[in-house]
């Protein structure tokens, strides 16, 4: 069968721009085909797409599809496994059919989750640093930077239903701050923008952070630095304050020698998961939802296989709130 996808059309060693991507046309075949209906978004796909990549799997090449988290409907199958008609999951990627062993996807629960684009949430990374490597707990107060994005807008009501005292978030607008606490139910919110992000947090968490889950790092860093409680404990999720700057920017040293002196814990993790942590994060998602506890924070943008490059270019300039899909038309 002929497809249409995405292709790398050259390696990003700057700021990405549409010329960095292609429109193919390639044939699929395999054991099972599958229609791709939703495709998932997140900015870690950009270090991927570097000639310089630091992250230690392949980096794509130009001429490779982009191979992204994916949910689809089996069109044909000549497997056991798969039947026509079921959901699943898979790494295919920006294309509008793909095709391959059945082992290649996971089957998933059509009922488990309102909306099939739930299944394409980087909910595994927010719930896996702030319940395992933050531990959060009963009483500490919760910072989170980039709060209004994919894994922010997770983890922060990851926090709530562990039983933290007070979450507050950053925001890179007013009206992002006012969706943390509005809609997300963060006990306070702030645009990093306005004045010294220390100071904000000072009038915030008078009494200092205990847990500081970060996917921003630099300047919020710093300030959550200055703001930690003896013992705090720093979740580091990422860096997406300095991701379009050069290699060394991309990836800042922390503050070793003031973290040692305040007696703080530097916890950086990776968002890579085992099938343990997917299915405790999923156990979890599907309680809390259940219960009314938990919204799930989503933009899913309406397309074909052409506008997948444009959304992740927007994402990328900050211009969605939640976890972001394209639906494909």
């Amino acid at each position: 069968m002929i497809t249409r996808e995405i292709q790398l059309a050259a390696q990003i060693t700057g700021i990405p721009t549409p010329g960095h991507f292609t429109v193919a046309e390639t044939e699929v075949a395999g054991e099972v085909l599958v229609r791709t209906d939703q495709v998932g978004l997140a900015a870690t796909y950009l270090e991927l797409m570097r000639a310089d990549c630091a992250i230690p799997v392949p980096a794509w090449q130009p001429g490779q599809r982009v191979g992204v988290a994916t949910v689809g409907t089996v069109v044909r199958s000549d497997s056991p496994e798969l039947a026509v008609g079921d959901l699943v999951r898979s790494m295919t990627g920006w294309s509008e059919y793909s095709a391959g062993p059945a082992s290649g996807y996971a089957k998933l629960d059509r009922g488990l989750f309102p909306d099939p684009g739930h299944h394409l949430g980087q909910g595994p990374t927010a719930y896996y640093g702030m319940a395992d490597v933050a531990a959060v707990g009963e009483g500490d107060v919760v910072f989170v930077s980039g709060a209004a994005g994919g894994i922010g807008s997770l983890a922060g009501q990851i926090a709530r239903c562990l039983g933290a005292a007070r979450v507050i978030g950053s925001a890179g607008s007013p009206a992002k701050a006012d969706y943390l606490v509005n809609e997300l139910g963060y006990d306070a919110a702030f645009d990093y923008h306005d004045g010294s992000v220390a100071d904000r947090l000072r009038e915030l968490a008078p009494d200092g952070v205990s847990v500081f889950f970060d996917v921003v790092g630099g300047a919020q860093y710093e300030a959550a630095l200055q703001v930690a409680r003896p013992g705090a404990r720093f979740a580091l999720c990422g860096s997406l304050s300095s991701q379009l700057g050069d290699a060394a920017e991309r990836f800042p040293k922390p503050d070793r020698a003031a973290a040692e002196a305040r007696n703080v814990e530097l916890l950086p993790f990776s968002c890579y998961h085992t099938p343990d942590q997917i299915a405790a994060w999923q156990e979890h998602f599907g309680t809390w939802l259940a219960e009314g506890r938990f919204v799930y924070p989503q933009t899913v943008v309406e397309g074909g296989i052409e506008d997948v490059p444009a959304a992740f270019l927007a994402l990328l300039q900050g211009s969605y709130r939640g976890n972001v899909s394209v639906r494909l038309s």
